[in-house]
């Protein structure tokens, strides 16, 4: 009977032995001395740590505000009691200080959990309980409580002094980025004007693009500085980015067919082009739509896509261009005398080169007109001026000269047929 006595109470030693030897073994707590530490001292802290001592790390701080929130609650129970007016101010001044506290230790515990995170726990636990003590506040259907909270909050260091201080910051930061963006905007600008090969659209483009990207890197600079995840959001997105790129297909199609336009530039800004079933003048491009306005000044956005994908034809892409004329004159006129007339006029106007020569020939004996061909060149800009001044002066000499421009005619012969009658027939 005394043997097994023995076994019995050997058995309990070993086993609160072992239960002593595994708490020991337990990893303690290492920042929780000072809960007032700042976030970035206690970032660094925590990155040495593993998984298993972050978990260690998580409890203690989600202990302390369990701790915090549980005064701040047996306080508010003595405000709703319907304490003196002496009272209740003493009550929600200790109500609002240990408010501040709490939202600092939220933060350090928002800090912990992100650690744990990153090092591959699952924080979904911590961060629940961290929204759900975030929203113990004080009973604000007092107006008077609610005033007095607020003051107080505005004045404390945790909380409204804070707030200013970040929103300063960042409104600091992104005027210098502002200034920053402007600067290199101006200096990438200065630079591409010194490139030759260099389109407007492209130049447009990249001093836009520089700009832009240079207020983006100020806005995650700024939002860091107030102590907002950046990495978290980042992570976020580049998440969710095969989602966003299935559901804006078209959108890429057409940013990246935007690109094709810049690098490959078949226009420029300024020419009269025709491009996805629209006639006009290029105003600008964007990744996703080129805007052309149309020759009698209508504006017209063309998805990049609907222009990268079809013909473009530049009408003006050119330094010179062919003006095409077809003149009739009828059978009976002097075809040399026209011919020479012809000549005459092309080799007078000012604005028609000589290099390349101009072509006057007969080119066709038609239904109702010999038709002369008569092709001069002119410089881009003047095209519109030449087919003018030549159509009128043409039209000035021919008349002058007694040569007929024939129009489209017909003419209609009637023949009278006599037929005997049956009288005198018989």
């Amino acid at each position: 009977m005394s043997t097994k006595v023995s076994l019995l109470l050997g058995l309990l030693v070993f086993i609160v032995t072992l239960g002593g030897l595994q708490a020991a073994d337990a990893p303690a707590p290492q920042t929780i001395g000072d809960p007032s530490i700042p976030t970035n001292h206690l970032a660094l802290l925590l990155g040495p740590l593993t998984e298993a001592e972050l978990a260690v790390e998580a409890s203690a701080w989600q202990d302390l505000l369990k701790s915090k929130a549980s005064e701040i609650s047996e306080l508010e129970i003595e405000v709703r009691s319907k304490p003196s007016a002496e009272e209740k101010n003493t009550l929600l001044k200790s109500i609002s200080t240990l408010q501040t506290e709490k939202s600092a230790l939220l933060e350090r515990f928002g800090t912990v959990v992100d650690a744990y995170e990153t090092k591959g726990g699952d924080p979904a636990s911590f961060r629940n309980y961290a929204k759900v003590v975030g929203r113990i506040n004080a009973d604000i259907t007092d107006v008077s409580t609610a005033w007095f909270l607020f003051t107080d909050w505005i004045q404390s260091k945790e909380g409204g002094i804070k707030w200013g201080i970040n929103i300063l910051k960042f409104i600091g930061i992104m005027i210098a980025f502002w200034f920053l963006a402007r600067i290199l905007s101006r200096l990438m600008k200065n630079f591409l004007e010194r490139t030759a090969y260099m389109s407007d659209l492209l130049e447009a483009f990249v001093q836009k693009m520089v700009g832009r990207v240079v207020m983006i890197v100020g806005l995650l600079v700024a939002l860091g500085t107030i102590g907002v995840n950046v990495g978290a959001a980042l992570a976020l997105i580049g998440g969710g980015a095969f989602i966003l790129a299935f559901a804006l297909q078209d959108t890429l199609a057409n940013f990246a067919n935007g690109l094709m336009l810049l690098i490959y530039r078949p226009f420029d800004v300024g020419d009269g082009v025709e491009v996805g079933g629209v006639s006009g003048a290029v105003d600008s491009v964007s990744l996703v739509n080129t805007t052309i306005l149309t020759f009698d000044n209508k504006k017209v956005i063309v998805p990049n896509k609907n222009v990268w994908g079809q013909v473009i034809t530049n009408i003006t892409g050119m330094p010179t261009r062919r003006v095409d004329f077809v003149f009739g004159i009828g059978y009976d006129d002097d075809t040399d005398k026209a011919l020479s007339i012809l000549e005459k006029i092309v080799e007078e106007h000012d604005l028609i080169l000589t290099d390349p020569a101009p072509v006057v020939r007969i080119s066709e004996l038609a239904d109702s007109s010999v038709n002369f061909i008569c092709r001069p060149w002119a410089k881009t800009g003047d095209y519109w001026t030449v087919h003018g001044d030549v159509t009128d002066r043409v039209k000035k000499e021919f008349d002058a000269a007694g040569i007929s421009i024939p129009y489209p005619q017909q003419d209609l012969h009637l023949h009278t047929v006599k037929t005997e009658s049956s009288g005198d027939a018989a």
